[in-house]
């Protein structure tokens, strides 16, 4: 009789060990996958979490873009008219002044005559800075005239202005912009540090070099002035409009300067395609 019991207390207990093993595997299942479950849903989570910051990133971008495209867009038809402006208002009173002072020097007296042609040819150096100017700033005569010779027809009246010289060099194999539109883009950019030579710089001397590459366009900028600060610069509104432009075509901006060491800006514009 004892020994059924003990062989029935036996029983049981292997019953109640197979059973908490039973209960012991079925929790661990349970706590794996809920484990799983967890893990699935926190990198759920966090892809979304990503995907709506890279969403909201790009739009932020995009709408930047925007703003900076519209922007550039009000500043050239703004320029467009400035040019129109000058090219059909100033520049025709400069034509008929020298026109009548043309006429007036065949009657005006001997010793009045240096004085007549001396005022002539400062109004006749007028009309060709106002033409000039208001080709430099009508985007639709830019892409007539192309992109080289714009950069010509500046560095010319630059010279004109204010430097001994005004130099444009070309390396390597020319080929075309991808857009036209670009064209005007880099000739704004470099009209910027034109403008900002002519203004700080003392320069004496500016040079260009376009540099065509297979896979890029370098433009090389440089005057010999005084320079300045880059880092004290940078928020200024000049540096902050080139680096947007240049943003706009996918082109990286680089400018550097040291007191009275001169500046030169660098720009990598590149081609959609190698050739």
């Amino acid at each position: 009789m004892l020994r059924i019991r003990i062989l029935v207390l036996t029983l049981q207990e292997k019953i109640i060990n197979e059973e908490q093993i039973v209960l012991i595997g079925y929790m661990t299942l349970v706590v794996i996958l809920l484990s799983v479950m967890v893990l699935v849903f926190f990198v759920t989570f966090q892809k979304r979490k990503n995907k709506l910051l890279l969403d909201q990133i790009e739009k932020q971008k995009e709408f930047d873009e925007e703003i900076s495209r519209t922007q550039t867009e009000i500043q050239e038809q703004t320029l467009k008219h400035i040019g129109w402006e000058l090219h059909d208002n100033v520049g025709q009173l400069l034509a008929y002044a020298n026109m009548q002072l043309n006429a007036l020097s065949t009657k005006v007296p001997e010793d009045m005559k240096s004085k007549v042609v001396e005022t002539t040819q400062i109004v006749k150096d007028s009309l060709t800075e106002v033409r000039a100017l208001s080709k430099s700033l009508n985007n639709d005569v830019l892409l007539n005239m192309g992109f080289e010779e714009s950069i010509t027809n500046e560095l010319g009246r630059l010279k004109r202005m204010k430097f001994d010289s005004a130099e444009l060099k070309i390396e390597g194999i020319k080929r075309d912009l991808n857009d036209k539109k670009h064209e005007i883009i880099v000739f704004r950019i470099l009209q910027e540090f034109f403008s900002n030579s002519v203004k700080y710089s003392d320069a004496e001397n500016i040079n260009v070099v376009l540099d065509y590459k297979p896979t890029k366009l370098t433009i090389t900028v440089s005057d010999d002035g005084k320079g300045f600060d880059v880092a004290s610069a940078e928020k200024s509104s000049g540096l902050i409009n080139m680096k947007s432009r240049a943003e706009l075509i996918n082109a990286t901006f680089d400018i550097a300067s040291q007191p009275d060491n001169g500046v030169v800006l660098t720009i990598d514009y590149p081609f959609d395609e190698a050739v």
